[in-house]
């Protein structure tokens, strides 16, 4: 993996879990240490082959996914779970899956 192309994707996955889970320690210091964990596993890439190309744009999709598909819950005085959408999740659609989809992953 190119050094500047994968520190560049690794502060912006760090980035996107920071925003994403503030005030959530725990969840931060996981999301961290699996970021961490993967770009460890793609420290070998040869730069600019396929699979260092692929490993980029997983990370650069992750870091977007992060942002704008994740909304991190809070706990509300009653007991309950209030989420509060922020601007970035404006539009973010995700398709439920359906008994047929998930019958295949079993």
């Amino acid at each position: 993996m190119a050094a500047a192309e994968g520190l560049a994707a690794y502060r912006a996955l760090l980035r996107a879990a920071r925003r994403t889970f503030a005030g959530d320690r725990l969840m931060l210091t996981e999301s961290a240490v699996e970021i961490r964990r993967r770009f460890e596993e793609h420290r070998s890439l040869a730069p600019g082959s396929d699979e260092a190309t692929s490993a980029l744009s997983d990370a650069r999709e992750a870091a977007h996914f992060i942002t704008h598909m994740i909304v991190q819950a809070q706990r509300a005085p009653s007991g309950s779970f209030v989420v509060k959408p922020e601007k970035e999740h404006a539009g973010a659609t995700l398709e439920v899956p359906s008994e047929e989809i998930l019958s295949k992953l079993k």
